[in-house]
C-alpha cells in the first residue's frame, strides 16, 4: 500500500463528511465506528454526534469503552435505548436477527436526525464489508444511511492504519460482534442467555486470554479462545479453573473448541437454521460474529 494512496483516502474522507454537512455517526466502539467517528468530529465539529445504541446485547465493558473514547476525543455522544429484544422476529434468531437489530437503530437515529436537524445518518461500512452479505447493510440501505468510508474507498487494513496515525489507542482492537451473535442460530436471544455468554466471557478475559468467544448451544457452552493462546489452555489446571468460572452460570457441559477463536464460527449451522426462514428469504450468508 502506498501511503500518498492512503493520504488521497484520508483526504476525500475529510472531503466527503465536510459535503454531509451535518451528521449522526452510528457509532459502536469498534475500530471502523470509531475512526469514522473521530473523523466526522474533525471535520464537522459540533455538526456531528456519534449514537450508540444499548441493550442487553451490548457488553457493559464495550459501551464503558466506547464512551471513555468519546471522551477522550471530545466527541458529542448520545445513548439510545434500543429495544430489539422485544421484537419477536430478532428473539427468533434467523439469519436476519441483525436486520431487525440495525433496523430499531436506525429507525431511531432517524427520529433524533429530524428533531435536531441533522442532514445525514452515517455508518461505518467499509469497503471490505461489501464482499459480504451482512443484513444490517439491507437495514442502513433502508434508511438511506450514508457510508463515508466506502465513498473514500477504505479497507478495514487501511482505516486501521489511519487510526494509528491519529493515535488512536484502539486502532488494533480486535473485532467484537454483539452478544447475540454468540446465540446459535434457531434459539432464541433472552436476556438470561445474553447474560451468561457476558459473564463467561468476562471469566475468561479475568484468567488472561483476552480474544475468546463463547458461543451458547444450550446446556454446552463452546469456548473459543485465539490460537496462540491455546498451549497455555490446555493444561490440566487452566482447563479446571475454566471449567470452574463458565458452568456456575448455567452451562452443564463446557468444551474447548481445538480450532481455536475465528470470526464466524457460528455461520457453521446457518445452513440448518435457515430452514426456518421463509423460502423467499432464505440464502447462503458470509456474517461475521
Amino acid at each position: 500500500m502506498k501511503l500518498m494512496d492512503l493520504a488521497a483516502k484520508s483526504a476525500k474522507l475529510h472531503e466527503t463528511l465536510q459535503q454531509l454537512g451535518s451528521v449522526l455517526v452510528a457509532y459502536s466502539g469498534g475500530t471502523d465506528s470509531a475512526y469514522l467517528a473521530y473523523a466526522a468530529h474533525q471535520a464537522l465539529g459540533d455538526n456531528m454526534q456519534a449514537v450508540i445504541a444499548d441493550s442487553a446485547s451490548l457488553p457493559r465493558a464495550e459501551l464503558a469503552a466506547a464512551l471513555a473514547f468519546a471522551a477522550d476525543h471530545n466527541i458529542p455522544i448520545q445513548v439510545l435505548r434500543t429495544d430489539e429484544l422485544e421484537n419477536p422476529d430478532y428473539q427468533r434468531n434467523d439469519a436476519l436477527r441483525c436486520f431487525h437489530c440495525k433496523d430499531e437503530l436506525f429507525q431511531q437515529m432517524e427520529q433524533t436526525r429530524a428533531a435536531r436537524n441533522f442532514a445525514h445518518i452515517a455508518y461505518g461500512m467499509n469497503l471490505d464489508d461489501r464482499a459480504e452479505f451482512r443484513p444490517g447493510q439491507q437495514a442502513a440501505a433502508h434508511h438511506h444511511a450514508v457510508a463515508p468510508l466506502v465513498t473514500a474507498g477504505l479497507t478495514k487494513q487501511e482505516i486501521r492504519i489511519l487510526a494509528q496515525q491519529a493515535g488512536l489507542t484502539l486502532w488494533d482492537k480486535p473485532a467484537s460482534a454483539c452478544l447475540s451473535s454468540r446465540i446459535e442460530y434457531g434459539r432464541p436471544v433472552t436476556r438470561e442467555n445474553l447474560s451468561q455468554v457476558e459473564q463467561a466471557e468476562d471469566a475468561l478475559h479475568a484468567l488472561g486470554f483476552p480474544q475468546v468467544r463463547v458461543r451458547h448451544h444450550g446446556d454446552l457452552a463452546r469456548i473459543e479462545i485465539a490460537r496462540d493462546d491455546l498451549p497455555r489452555a490446555l493444561t490440566l489446571s487452566t482447563l479446571e479453573a475454566i471449567t470452574a468460572a463458565i458452568k456456575p452460570l448455567g452451562f452443564l457441559y463446557v468444551t474447548l473448541d481445538t480450532e481455536g477463536y475465528r470470526s464466524g464460527s457460528m455461520n457453521d449451522t446457518l445452513l440448518a437454521a435457515s430452514a426456518i426462514l421463509p423460502a423467499d428469504k432464505r440464502r447462503t450468508t458470509n456474517m461475521k460474529q
